[in-house]
């Protein structure tokens, strides 16, 4: 298995966009996309609202949309939300529990994983906005000895290589211990797996690569939800409360998010929920993976929420109302992924937990997504928060091919639904 089939199969993969080509028909990047001004990306965007003005999606045209990507990506289930100023629609396909003919829940509770670092960011970054803690801290400073041994250094990664996924922490993932067959994942379903657990996983590794510098643009990069988990641990330090009761305090409240929430140990949603499930290695029947105990995501995806909470974030978040304007510039200045990642998602930066992808009609859409096993959740949204789509689905399996192509289908489904109108 090459680098980016193996990472597309890890429980908290990054969300990004695969080659239009894979599903069909390749479109050229906009020009716009090669800029990194903040003029640049105002003006395309504003270019793409206003052409979208004349035309607007219609619940019809959504649903038939989704119903084609459920068939071209293989899932079980999918429900969209789209919002466009404050009109919204919504649309679903298939199953919500397999054999039952139960249709996908709107408004459904469900795992947001890799969601969830936008949500840690944003408090690491309110806490810089404060004086309490800064982007340039070494992780040594609040966390000492804990990144050490095997060439590790915390006195060499700042906060900002944490957020950023250029710190060269290794990808630690539970599953190296436990294995990732069916079998492997029911024996361990209900596990706890505490943040130093996930952290001393980590360290069995030799870094990627040395910590980049603040200044480099175009530096190493790697997917690291244990770096993500050592933020959340250095939240606490600062503030001597958990990463979940700061979120919930200073983001979930104040917005009144209320579907989402950290579950701790519980393996359970709240109704109303979708099942999810997974095809794992080595298997040709579905495991049904709803309830389980995420602890060992933690700060790095064990949020649950809902679409409507996730848009609600993301569009105060890209409309200044959750940080400064210097920490919003901050969170948006974003850097190339790695060259393994781009072979599969083309154009993808990341900023300090914010993604950052061109459409194909001018200008950007940012958020965020995150990958279980099962399950699926995907965010877009234009500059501002103009307009924005979310994103929630069920089945997966381990078949690279088919990963890709599930992929491509839901990148197409974004690009297709925010650039309405810009055709």
């Amino acid at each position: 298995m090459n680098a980016t089939t193996k990472r597309l199969r890890l429980r908290l993969v990054t969300a990004a966009a695969v080659a239009t080509a894979l599903v069909g028909g390749a479109a050229a990047v906009p020009a716009a996309a090669t800029a990194t001004g903040a003029s640049a990306t105002t003006a395309t965007a504003d270019a793409s609202t206003a052409a979208s003005a004349d035309h607007r999606l219609t619940e019809a045209e959504l649903r038939r949309e989704v119903a084609r990507t459920l068939e071209d990506a293989g899932f079980i289930g999918i429900t969209v939300e789209v919002r466009d100023g404050s009109r919204r629609i919504h649309a679903r396909a298939g199953e919500a529990e397999l054999n039952t003919g139960r249709p996908m829940p709107y408004g459904a509770n469900y795992r947001a994983a890799s969601v969830t670092k936008s949500f840690v960011a944003t408090v690491v970054l309110q806490l810089v906005a404060e004086g309490r803690l800064s982007l340039s801290d070494p992780v040594e400073k609040w966390l000492p000895g804990v990144v050490s041994g095997n060439g590790n250094d915390g006195r060499l990664i700042t906060v900002r290589n944490l957020l950023q996924h250029t710190s060269g922490v290794h990808n630690y993932d539970y599953s190296e211990d436990t294995g990732d067959s069916a079998e492997d994942f029911e024996r361990t379903r209900f596990d706890h797996v505490s943040p130093e657990q996930v952290v001393a996983g980590a360290m069995r590794h030799r870094p990627d690569f040395p910590p980049a510098p603040a200044d480099d643009p175009e530096p190493d990069w790697n997917y690291s939800n244990p770096g993500y988990v050592l933020a959340g641990m250095i939240i606490q330090k600062v503030t001597g409360r958990s990463w979940a009761q700061e979120v919930r305090d200073r983001i979930i409240r104040p917005l009144g998010l209320t579907g989402t929430y950290e579950p701790g140990d519980d393996p359970r949603l709240k109704a109303p929920y979708a099942h999810t499930y997974q095809r794992f290695p080595g298997s040709d029947s579905w495991t049904d993976t709803t309830f389980r105990n995420v602890s060992w995501g933690g700060a790095a995806g064990s949020l649950i929420s809902t679409d409507r909470d996730l848009d609600r974030f993301f569009t105060a978040l890209l409309r200044g109302r959750l940080l400064p304007p210097a920490q919003l510039a901050e969170m948006r200045r974003t850097v190339p992924v790695a060259e393994d990642f781009q072979v599969a998602f083309p154009h993808l930066r990341y900023g300090l937990g914010l993604m950052r992808q061109p459409l194909a009609c001018g200008g950007y859409r940012w958020g965020h997504g995150g990958d279980l096993e099962g399950a699926t959740v995907r965010t877009g949204f234009t500059e501002g928060g103009r307009r924005s789509v979310t994103i929630s689905t069920s089945g997966k399996t381990a078949d690279d091919e088919q990963v890709l192509r599930a992929e491509g289908a839901l990148q197409g489904l974004i690009d297709r639904v925010l650039c309405d109108g810009a055709r």
